[in-house]
């Protein structure tokens, strides 16, 4: 076969994604938080672009709502969202107060009776400015330096403080003693009665519980502290896992006592902390800011908007594009220049995409679950992204990112957008389809509203909803019960039985 070359001429198709729509496809999936990093690294990076500081208030973008009719379009004016600068706080033009020479010699301040200057130096700092919210955070002590303290008063021996510092490292978050006593003897060079002597001493520490090796022991401490722990109450905590089965009779007799008894020191153990050391290291929780709000209009339907405060606003210098331009004299300059103008629209023009995108999303999800903000979570319809993405002529794709980690401020909460989407379960008499989310509330209210000789089967829960045309079985009943942690009926009767 003989070898030779040639030219052929081919059309093909293919999908080429240049790094603006990459760029572009990242930022409509990012959280408020993770756009906010993202735009303060392209400022770092690109000396065209500048945040927008000029007042925006009142041009945010909105749209409205209406469960009847299609949603209205985004307005046109959405770059005008792009950002959102704190407005000035009512009352903050205050005049300058001068200080005068009191009587004290110069350099003492007299404000002559004036309150409003004595408020000012108190809550200024070096800046002049007023302090931030986050100044008001209380300061948190953590386990660790919070037992430490204990330890340098109680005990007194060098030795044993030593020995003290180490049992407090081996401690996990709960406060619970992790590790062997034997290991830290022989890595400290002592004895182990010497190690158990001081622990001993570091399980009267505060919180009650603290520097217990199981739960049992945990429970035991807290009850010791306030003089509980009789025998018939260590012998229920050495049987703690029949506790947990709620095996009433056996217990009842193990620890000789009669039900009313038994139930008495069941509710002083579920008083107690299971973990003490949490009650310590706590985390501020920080709180989630919606990206989308929304409220009723007077006449019906709603009103969405984009938060501002989470969108940061940009814009292109070309004044400062055009100063550089004609100082710039070579050629690398100017290519580099033209490719920071571009990289600057091009984040920009992303930017106001986004917000379009988000503000389209969030206003069709309204119009869909409509019926939920007026009347309740029982009334959430079934939900898919295919849905939505026919509605507004998007790809699903795009959906599913506009919906990730993405928030919405409605009066009945603040819900993530994924929420609104869930699967369907058929209608019984062949009507609509219920919300598997509908149908999971319902399964909740009726096992919270049984009585205490009344408690549903999965099987009577079943006949119930079938009785009001939602086709479930009862192996989906018991899938949405586990994933609400309710019990079964059995351990719920054993509950209710221990709860004389």
């Amino acid at each position: 076969m003989a070898l030779s070359q040639r030219l052929d001429l081919r059309q093909t198709q293919a999908l080429v994604m240049t790094p603006q729509l990459q760029q572009a496809i990242k930022l409509l999936q990012l959280s408020n938080i993770e756009l906010t990093a993202f735009v303060e690294q392209e400022l770092e990076q690109n000396p065209l672009l500048e945040i927008d500081d000029s007042d925006h208030e009142g041009r945010d973008a909105t749209t409205s709502a209406d469960p009847v009719e299609e949603p209205a379009a985004p307005p046109s004016n959405q770059t005008a969202t792009l950002g959102g600068g704190d407005p000035p706080l009512a009352g903050e033009d205050i005049d300058q107060w001068h200080a005068a020479s009191g009587s004290e010699g110069e350099g003492d301040v007299d404000f002559a009776g004036d309150a409003e200057a004595w408020r000012l130096q108190a809550g200024t700092g070096d800046s002049g400015e007023l302090p931030g919210l986050e100044q008001g955070v209380a300061q948190t002590t953590t386990l660790r330096d919070h037992l430490l303290t204990q330890l340098g008063l109680d005990i007194i021996d060098p030795a044993d403080r030593i020995i003290g510092v180490y049992l407090v490292d081996l401690l996990d978050d709960a406060g619970y003693l992790t590790g062997d006593l034997a290991a830290a003897a022989e890595a400290l060079g002592c004895d182990l009665a010497r190690v158990e002597t001081v622990l001993a001493k570091l399980q009267r520490f505060d919180p009650p519980g603290i520097f217990a090796r199981n739960l049992s022991e945990c429970l035991a401490l807290q009850l010791r502290e306030c003089n509980r722990l009789d025998p018939a109450m260590q012998m229920l905590l050495a049987n703690l896992p029949l506790l947990a089965a709620r095996d009433a009779p056996a217990l009842m007799r193990l620890c000789g006592v009669d039900a009313a008894d038994l139930s008495d020191m069941i509710t002083e153990i579920r008083a107690l902390n299971p973990k003490p050391g949490l009650a310590l290291d706590t985390v501020t929780a920080a709180p989630v800011v919606p990206d989308i709000t929304m409220r009723p209009q007077p006449l019906g339907g709603w009103i969405i908007e984009l938060n501002q405060e989470t969108l940061p606003r940009v814009l292109v210098n070309n004044r400062y594009y055009a100063t550089l331009s004609r100082s710039s004299s070579n050629k690398v300059e100017k290519e580099y220049l033209a490719e920071r103008l571009q990289s600057a629209n091009w984040l920009v023009k992303s930017l106001h995409q986004r917000a379009t995108t988000i503000l389209r999303v969030a206003t069709e999800i309204v119009n869909q679950q409509s019926i939920f903000f007026t009347h309740g979570v029982q009334f959430l319809r079934p939900l898919i992204l295919r849905d939505i993405a026919v509605a507004i002529n998007m790809h699903e794709s795009t959906v599913s990112r506009v919906t990730t980690n993405k928030f919405m401020a409605t009066p009945r909460g603040i819900y993530e957008l994924k929420y609104f989407f869930s699967s369907s379960i058929q209608a019984s008499s062949g009507g609509d389809a219920h919300s598997a989310e509908a149908v999971r509330y319902r399964i909740k209210a009726l096992i919270e509203a049984e009585l205490r000789g009344e408690v549903l089967s999965d099987e009577r829960i079943v006949d119930i909803l079938q009785k009001d045309g939602v086709d479930i079985a009862r192996r989906t009943v018991a899938k949405y019960r586990e994933s609400l942690h309710i019990p079964s009926s059995v351990q719920r009767r054993r509950d209710k039985s221990m709860q004389m």
